[in-house]
């Protein structure tokens, strides 16, 4: 594994906990560097909040005269995909600080409120990444998995973030070098291996920088949130209403601070900690996964087809054997491309399980198949559906915008590997099964061809309305510490909790969750201080 993103998996709608998901296993791990992008050319503005931390500054409230065309802009709409969607594009200014530098086309879709005469506005949605497609979400999800009185009263709208799906996307490798990237072994044993991973790493940068160099330095947080501020503006409302899940909580809540006059009604889902650096982001994150394993673990040692023992001590050492073997000798998959399932498929595929306990008996299946049967289909499927990537051996450019969005929005964990072998001990307490793949994931930035713009930072957001940030007790991919931590940051903030598991809390099953969440989009009400659900 070696780009971890934060995107929520969209499901079908379902009353229960046990349904499928709706995307093809649209399972993909937490991006390893999230935080805040504090660039010029953005537009963006720090203050220093305290001796211990920075804050992010609300932008002027006058809309500067350069950028009054961008925000007097009429969207063009035109049917597309399914009936009842309609597209459009949206021009931003390439660079916020020089809009006359360029300008980058943003794919813009909606579907109309169901009940126009009790219409509230517009109800815009992320499901996360960096690199998540907001468009293909809302059409393959929430224009039709949202609820009902929701959909009713809100046109709910998407646009891909620059750099994303049908935003001027980041194209790195083709499918071909992606799969090889893909298979990079990522607890090297030795000098040898641990050159080929920085090789790897090294080409991947390389090959983003010759393909996408115009657009790399400008596809940071910040800018993004700035685009949402034009797309409210275009579309008539007078503040925003959103709903992000993963990162896009982080989207969400930078645009909050910088436009917090301009705040709605915001849901953020699996809430991101902008103030941490990628380091700590990525210790912590791997405690969660860790986290969502033992979950996993204690579930699968009750049930007579799980395929790592009975005793759930067991589970996390065999499972790490189990990895341990792949490394030396691979597993055929049946892939009419002859990949074969080595260690870091293998982990990928693990891992993307934990995002939802849903996937518990999909995971249980493919680890039987590969540890008794020695078939390695079932697990290679897992991780395909991480990359994103097409029976046709094609990816989307998910992870591609991934790193070009999080190698620009913070500083690398890691410079060096050496750095690396000196944090291992720290990953690997956290995370006995998953920690040192994860530490290696973390030196991916090191070797990117545009140097970060952003630093940590707290997030106030002071003068805003009620913010609900969500948090879910075992969520693998943002640890519920982080929602607590965003809720602290942000002045107007009203923590909700779900105790269980899995990645992110609206629309996934619990009518405690959803019922209350509704509330607040449909009404305004928040939800009241330390209310907890499961």
């Amino acid at each position: 594994m070696h780009l971890r993103s934060c995107h929520r998996r969209p499901r079908t709608p379902r009353r229960t906990r046990t349904g499928t998901a709706l995307r093809a296993l649209s399972v993909l791990p937490l991006a390893a560097l999230l935080a805040l992008s504090a660039c010029s050319s953005g537009g963006s503005t720090t203050t220093a909040g305290s001796a211990a931390r920075a804050e992010l500054a609300a932008l002027p409230k006058a809309t500067p005269s350069a950028l009054v065309p961008y925000y007097r802009q009429k969207l063009s709409w035109r049917s597309c995909g399914a009936p009842g969607f309609q597209c459009a594009t949206m021009t931003v200014p390439l660079d916020y600080a020089h809009p006359g530098a360029g300008d980058v086309r943003l794919a813009v879709s909606r579907t109309r409120a169901t009940d126009p005469a009790k219409r509230l506005g517009s109800l815009l949605v992320n499901p996360g990444g960096p690199g998540g497609s907001a468009v293909g979400y809302l059409q393959s999800y929430a224009g039709v998995g949202y609820p009902a009185p929701v959909r009713a009263r809100y046109d709910l709208v998407a646009a891909d973030p620059r750099g994303v799906g049908r935003s001027e996307p980041v194209e790195c490798l083709d499918g071909r070098r992606m799969d090889a990237y893909t298979q990079t072994d990522t607890t090297p044993d030795d000098r040898r291996e641990t050159d080929g991973l920085v090789e790897a790493y090294r080409g991947f940068a390389e090959a983003c920088g010759a393909h996408a160099a115009r657009l790399l330095r400008h596809v940071s947080t910040v800018e993004a949130a700035r685009d949402m501020d034009v797309l409210r503006a275009a579309l008539g409302d007078r503040r925003l209403t959103y709903v992000g899940a993963s990162y896009g909580t982080f989207l969400g809540a930078t645009y909050a601070g910088l436009f917090p006059d301009r705040v709605g009604r915001l849901v953020l889902d699996g809430a991101l900690d902008p103030s941490l650096a990628a380091r700590e982001l990525n210790l912590e994150q791997t405690a969660g996964f860790e986290t969502a394993f033992r979950s996993f673990a204690k579930d699968c040692a009750r049930r007579k087809d799980c395929p790592l023992g009975r005793a759930e001590s067991e589970i996390g050492p065999r499972l790490k054997a189990f990895f341990g073997a792949l490394d030396r000798r691979p597993l055929p998959t049946g892939d009419p491309d002859g990949r074969r399932l080595g260690e870091a498929l293998a982990t990928t595929g693990v891992i993307a399980a934990m995002y939802d306990e849903s996937s518990w008996e999909q995971l249980r299946a493919a680890l039987t198949a590969a540890i008794e049967d020695r078939d390695g289909a079932g697990l290679l499927a897992l991780s395909d559906s991480y990359y994103q990537r097409a029976p046709d051996g094609r990816y989307s450019n998910l992870m591609s915008a991934n790193a070009a969005v999080n190698c620009l929005d913070l500083p690398a964990a890691f410079a060096t590997p050496e750095q690396v072998e000196q944090a291992l001990p720290a990953f690997e307490e956290a995370s006995p099964v998953f920690g040192e793949g994860l530490a290696w994931a973390s030196l991916n930035c090191a070797y990117w061809p545009v140097q970060p713009t952003g630093r940590p930072h707290a997030i106030t957001a002071k003068g805003a309305a009620p913010i609900v940030v969500v948090g879910t007790t075992r969520d693998p991919a943002t640890p519920y510490r982080w929602a607590k931590s965003l809720a602290g940051q942000l002045s107007s903030a009203r923590l909700l909790t779900y105790v269980g598991d899995g990645h992110t809390a609206y629309g996934r099953g619990s009518a405690c969750i959803d019922s209350t969440i509704d509330a607040y989009l449909l009404d305004g009400t928040p939800p009241p201080r330390g209310k907890r659900c499961s």
